[in-house]
């Protein structure tokens, strides 16, 4: 690892150990420097993780953290196979690759033939009711219980629905609260984190595993780091 990846490892180890105190902001400029900070600076800084409570970083009925996933994510022929597909959603709707990877595998594990005791389909576990809320014209053309088993359209799907979650509430891990919870459930709970151990662990695993993919792609991408100290005033 370059001294740079360590150091931002750090700064991330760091801030996992004060979530219950502290924001996580950041980005990576175009000479790529990635800039993070406690406090949204301007503008450019993106909220990616927000202030909540400190949970196992389990969910339950799964064993794995980020660590392994990582390791199986580097080699996995059903990841590789899905990359197109995951570039395009990406481009499409704005929403990070590394972010679209880390909820597939957490949701399905890249099982595109998945479907939980709910009803949701699929890599990224869509139920046929949320699809219909997002589907195209085109794609409202055939049941959503049918399409939701195409990978492509499964994942494009799911980023729409992302992208929208994170316009409505506007930082990472509440939206993938909602994700996981529902919005209302969201809402209610003050358009904050709601207290259910389960969402919480699902949202630890999901940033964890997202965190480490930028990590890996940062050590790539970045070739500096900057770390913005607080205002002392």
């Amino acid at each position: 690892m370059s001294r740079m990846g360590r150091l931002l490892a750090a700064v991330l180890a760091g801030a996992w150990c004060t979530l219950a105190q502290a924001q996580l902001w950041g980005y990576v400029d175009g000479a790529g420097v990635a800039h993070v900070a406690t406090t949204q600076i301007d503008s450019r800084y993106r909220l990616v993780l927000g202030e909540r409570q400190a949970v196992d970083p389990r969910v339950p009925g799964k064993t794995d953290g980020a660590g392994g996933l990582i390791t199986w994510l580097d080699f996995a022929p059903e990841v590789k196979r899905l990359s197109p597909v995951l570039r395009e959603a990406s481009k499409a709707h704005g929403v990070d690759i590394e972010l679209l990877k880390a909820v597939i595998a957490v949701e399905s594990g890249f099982n595109d033939k998945a479907v939980s005791p709910r009803g949701a389909i699929g890599l990224m576990q869509i139920t046929p009711e949320t699809a219909d809320r997002y589907a195209t014209k085109a794609e409202a053309q055939q049941p959503a219980a049918e399409r939701l088993k195409d990978p492509r359209t499964n994942v494009l799907t799911g980023a729409r629905m992302l992208a929208d979650l994170l316009r409505r509430f506007g930082s990472i891990d509440v939206a993938l609260a909602a994700w996981n919870a529902g919005e209302g459930t969201v809402r209610k709970s003050g358009g904050k984190m709601p207290d259910i151990p389960e969402t919480q662990a699902h949202v630890h695993l999901v940033l964890e595993l997202y965190w480490a993919l930028l990590q890996n792609n940062l050590q790539r991408g970045a070739h500096q780091l900057h770390i913005q100290q607080a205002d002392p005033r």
